[in-house]
């Protein structure tokens, strides 16, 4: 390739990224409106608490307070995670409800007090003015399994949620009502998972 051609090739690039740029900043001069997001993460892929602890990370870097609701993993689950949102008892509330899958307990009655404790201490945090965020991890199972009621779910979030209180909700089998509600939806697809190939969560990775 001559020197002339790499000039050329060069300007082309230059014209191309001005152009782009001049589109970019004009789409984005009409995006001045901030407000509270409902947040949906689901999917059969794994990420989904993963994404949504990068965004709790985030708000502590910023300085921002947070409150943290784990509707499934129980106090017994030795999560890295909880170990390190601890450190932050300043900007960080953290509340570990439950008491494991569904299949662990194989307690139905069980199983529907915890979520309802769990959704109570929720509501608590959505309402203190003092979170800019809440995790609602794996409320997606909760109500899949019908321990809460969906109607009720939804109209605290629809009617309650302070208006700049951002709300994350993780977990499979989102249900279509709330994804129409949610501002952001994000489906995690499974391509390929080691679990298939016989290997076990693992510390760092899963929890």
């Amino acid at each position: 390739m001559t020197a002339s051609t790499d000039d050329e090739d060069n300007l082309r690039h230059a014209e191309k990224a001005k152009k782009h740029k001049a589109v970019r900043d004009k789409m984005m001069a009409g995006k001045i409106g901030e407000k509270g997001l409902l947040i949906v993460h689901t999917g059969t892929g794994k990420g989904k608490t993963s994404a949504a602890l990068g965004m709790v990370f985030r708000h502590i870097g910023h300085g921002m307070p947070v409150g943290v609701v784990h509707f499934t993993k129980s106090q017994k689950w030795d999560t890295g995670e909880a170990k390190l949102l601890s450190k932050f008892p300043e900007l960080v509330t953290l509340h570990i409800m439950g008491e494991g899958f569904t299949w662990e307990t194989q307690d139905r009655a069980r199983d529907i007090a915890a979520a309802r404790a769990g959704w109570e201490r929720a509501k608590e945090l959505i309402r203190d003015h003092r979170h800019r965020m809440v995790l609602l991890d794996e409320l997606n199972i909760v109500l899949r399994y019908d321990y809460l009621p969906l109607d009720e779910v939804l109209a605290f979030l629809r009617d309650e949620k302070p208006a700049d209180k951002h709300v994350v909700i993780t977990g499979r089998n989102a249900k279509p009502e709330l994804i129409e509600l949610a501002d952001l939806v994000t489906e995690m697809t499974l391509v390929k998972h080691p679990f298939r190939a016989g290997v076990k969560a693992q510390k760092g990775v899963e929890f």
